[in-house]
């Protein structure tokens, strides 16, 4: 079988202090350990802008063929990776269909995260869920927050983000009922 095909987003900085976005870093890092991802296809620096940001993700998703989208964020606050669940624009909630608890499980440096916050981040979560509902329901979403990469940290952030990468790949190469029927503790690590 094929390996199924990610998507992979980052953003550009924001604030003219800003050397780098950690969710840009944490990509580029990925590639330099593991240069052999084929199956993956990245959109780097995307502007933190509200409308330009999900135009330009939903314009990828719309160009190719993909079988789930990673979108990653800067979470400067943060001090794990965090799978948001959900996005809220205007009163509405789209939730994403993954099962971001197993995604999760017995990585140390990653935790689920229940609030996307309210600028860009969240903005492109909401709009990309969205999107997906409505034209490629079988397509999986998660947005990622990465905290700002440390020497003491880089390694485990890294580690993490490529379970869930490789988890990500093995959600979409099951049948979506093997993973609503059985306990987290179940699932294929």
């Amino acid at each position: 079988m094929a390996s199924p095909n990610l998507l992979l987003t980052s953003f550009s900085t924001w604030k003219p202090e800003q050397r780098s976005n950690s969710s840009d870093d944490l990509l580029v890092d990925i590639f330099h350990r593991h240069p052999n991802h084929e199956h993956l296809s990245v959109l780097r620096q995307i502007p933190v802008d509200f409308t330009l940001a999900p135009q330009l993700v939903i314009q990828a998703i719309q160009s190719r063929p993909l079988d789930a989208v990673i979108c990653c964020g800067m979470g400067e606050k943060r001090s794990h990776l965090c799978i948001e669940d959900q996005a809220v624009h205007d009163g509405r909630i789209r939730h994403t269909s993954v099962n971001v608890n197993w995604l999760v499980s017995g990585l140390p440096s990653s935790r689920v995260s229940h609030d996307a916050g309210r600028f860009v981040c969240n903005r492109l979560y909401f709009e990309v869920l969205d999107y997906l509902q409505w034209h490629k329901p079988r397509v999986p979403c998660i947005f990622i927050h990465v905290p700002v990469l440390t020497e003491q940290t880089r390694d485990a952030i890294a580690t993490d983000f490529q379970v869930i990468l490789s988890r990500m790949q093995r959600l979409v190469s099951y049948p979506t009922t093997l993973f609503e029927q059985l306990p987290i503790e179940q699932l294929p690590a």
